[in-house]
């Protein structure tokens, strides 16, 4: 019940400061029907990635919610419609939620568990990996806590946490930082940072080809940009704004 709580007030959280945000889960009971569920009640997009072929739901006691998210997102799945749910599959549709998101957040997790698979998926395809923790003595939070404590993941207990890891910021702290410092940067600056800020995350060869610039021309003003606190790079030379 805890976990449910929590999953619900960090994704309400975020709606209110993250309109644009698209919930990842995998419609599954727990903390994935609940993810689902708490991002139509903010009026989120939220996208249920499946076990199994689209003419089937599992489990059936879900099948109202997953006809709500049809219409306000997205169900997924990679296998052929008629596919019935097996246990292996639940473990492949895993890394299509690590592949599209930019995050994943473990709320709750057994020492052993689909969750923890998801983690180490999202960890190897260089995604950020959050986690909430839980009392010691808990087994639902086993999982989360091991997370933690082998630096597999983010320590997270609020929405401010996760918007700290990814480095987002809310529609009015963007056009407040853009109005302070739009005055400071040149034309080219200016296109570089409202480029980078338009998007999550995006890969240096992006913007060389969006704005038209050469390589070693973009590292110098994106180093300058990092310098100022305007942009940071990540591995694989990608930028975010900060």
């Amino acid at each position: 019940m805890r976990g449910k709580e929590l999953c619900g007030k960090i994704i309400g959280g975020l709606a209110a400061d993250h309109p644009d945000l698209i919930i990842v889960s995998g419609l599954a009971y727990g903390i994935d029907i609940a993810s689902h569920k708490a991002a139509l009640a903010a009026n989120l997009q939220t996208i249920a990635v499946l076990g199994h072929g689209l003419k089937t739901i599992y489990p059936s006691v879900h099948w109202s919610t997953a006809d709500t998210i049809a219409k306000k997102g997205g169900l997924l799945s990679d296998f052929l419609s008629d596919a019935l749910p097996e246990r292996n599959n639940f473990i492949k549709r895993n890394r299509i939620i690590a592949g599209i998101s930019d995050a994943t957040l473990i709320v709750e997790s057994g020492i052993k568990g689909g969750a923890l698979i998801t983690a180490d998926i999202a960890g190897s395809y260089n995604r950020d990996v959050l986690a909430v923790p839980g009392r010691p003595d808990d087994q639902w939070s086993a999982g989360c806590n091991n997370l933690i404590k082998y630096n597999k993941a983010a320590l997270v207990e609020s929405k401010e946490d996760v918007e700290y890891f990814l480095n987002w910021q809310s529609a009015k702290s963007k056009v407040a930082v853009q109005r302070t410092l739009f005055s400071d940067l040149d034309e080219t600056e200016r296109s570089i940072y409202e480029l980078i800020s338009a998007e999550s995350e995006i890969a240096i060869d992006s913007i060389c080809r969006s704005l038209n610039l050469p390589v070693f021309k973009l590292s110098a003003i994106l180093l300058q940009m990092e310098l100022k606190g305007l942009v940071k790079c990540y591995p694989g030379n990608i930028y975010r704004a900060t």
